[in-house]
């Protein structure tokens, strides 16, 4: 006699990104059909996301330092953090030019019949001289009551550095942080066993308010924006893991997949990091010193999908006001895009920041920042799933060069 599973070993087996799939197909339905009384559910991503920020400055600290300790060597450390900012700088460029020309090709700003709004106010980009300065915290603590990640990031490799260099003396210190981070990993899973719910209400609500009415106008070069990221992740990054890393990408893909998800519904590297580190280590077999070291910079200083943003935006402005840009204009741009993606770093409203630098860079108008401003969100989402991939991809092949990726996890059919 044959039994069935019971439903809840059937959920407790189905894997996490198949749930998180379908609270985000359940989110765009309920959306749909509720309008904006599916903000009912908000309180439901809310928690979520609070979740996710709990975990973000102990994780990032905790996880940091260790992985600077296991490294036992700080030359290893200038090797890896060399590689992973020039991985970083070169898919960037990759990125502004992809935008580019797919916005020469589809042409978004054709045609388009958007009122120019008043610009939001963008504010300015740090100078490098502000950038370096406010590298390192005067209080730590309050570097991470106000969830300064790079702070953060300077202060755990410093205090690193320092356990390595005492020797047997910062042994007791280093297995309480080891300790500490697997405390970390552990409620990391739990929190993300709630993820198909807070996706669920997330993507409803976001669904729910933004409608046709808003999305029509800019459909189209929403839908260039996301053809260009899908291009990014599916030729850029998927060429880097087989030609550089002699990976199968198709295994990079299925492994990033949680973390995507987490990224496109909360619109925050930042926040999906947690998620990040438990796929590099769980699902792609990254080491602990790698992930923990790579991940938690590209979170802050990699902004590709930002990048594409600013290729299509800049070109779709150029298009609905009618001015035609040279090569040197291009060229410009890609040279622009990627040096604002080190100076805005971190920075609140840093896509809006680099995109007026890119605009003013080449004489367009900053008003015509307002026109797609009302659907930035909808823009960010994907954004933000492709700097998560790409910070991904880099900690992969890092982890790789470095041969501290685990092939045996990388190949497995099991993803947690």
């Amino acid at each position: 006699m044959t039994t069935t599973p019971s439903r809840p070993n059937l959920w407790r087996r189905t894997p996490l990104w198949q749930k998180i799939i379908a609270g985000l197909l359940l989110g765009i339905l309920a959306g749909a059909l509720m309008g904006k009384d599916a903000s009912l559910f908000k309180p439901l991503g809310d928690i979520f996301i609070n979740g996710i920020k709990m975990l973000i400055v102990p994780l990032v600290f905790s996880t940091l330092v260790v992985g600077i300790t296991g490294m036992r060597d700080p030359q290893k450390m200038g090797r890896v953090g060399a590689r992973t900012i020039a991985l970083y700088l070169i898919t960037t460029a990759f990125a502004i030019a992809i935008g580019l020309v797919a916005a020469t090709l589809f042409q978004p700003g054709v045609g388009a019949d958007a009122s120019m709004s008043a610009a939001p106010q963008a504010g300015e980009a740090p100078s490098l001289i502000d950038i370096l300065v406010g590298l390192v915290p005067k209080n730590p603590l309050q570097a991470m009551i106000e969830g300064n990640i790079l702070q953060i990031i300077v202060f755990a490799i410093g205090l690193g550095i320092s356990l390595m260099l005492i020797g047997d003396k910062g042994e007791p210190v280093v297995r309480v942080f080891e300790s500490f981070a697997e405390a970390m990993y552990k409620l990391t899973a739990i929190v993300m066993a709630f993820a198909p719910f807070g996706v669920f209400g997330l993507i409803a609500n976001v669904s729910g308010q933004y409608g046709l009415d808003v999305l029509l106008p800019l459909a189209k070069v929403i839908g260039v924006v996301y053809l260009a990221c899908v291009v990014h992740v599916l030729v850029v990054y998927s060429g880097m893991i087989a030609l550089l890393g002699r990976l199968n990408p198709s295994r990079y893909l299925r492994g990033i997949v949680d973390a995507l998800v987490v990224a496109f519904s909360s619109a925050s590297s930042s926040g999906t990091l947690p998620v990040s580190i438990r796929c590099a280590q769980k699902n792609l077999g990254v080491s602990e010193g790698v992930s923990s070291f790579v991940l938690p910079v590209g979170a802050t200083i990699n902004m590709d999908g930002t990048a594409i943003y600013q290729g299509v935006a800049a070109l779709f402005v150029a298009q609905l006001v009618g001015v035609d840009l040279s090569m040197t204009d291009y060229g410009m741009i890609i040279l622009t895009g990627t040096l604002a993606s080190i100076g805005t770093a971190g920075v609140p409203g840093a896509g809006l920041i680099m995109l007026s630098i890119v605009l003013a860079q080449i004489g367009l108008p900053l008003e015509a920042i307002g026109v797609v401003a009302g659907v930035d969100r909808i823009l960010d989402m994907a954004r933000t799933s492709v700097n998560v991939a790409g910070d991904l991809m880099v900690t992969t092949l890092v982890g790789k060069s470095e041969k501290e990726l685990d092939l045996a996890i990388y190949n497995s059919d099991n993803r947690l």
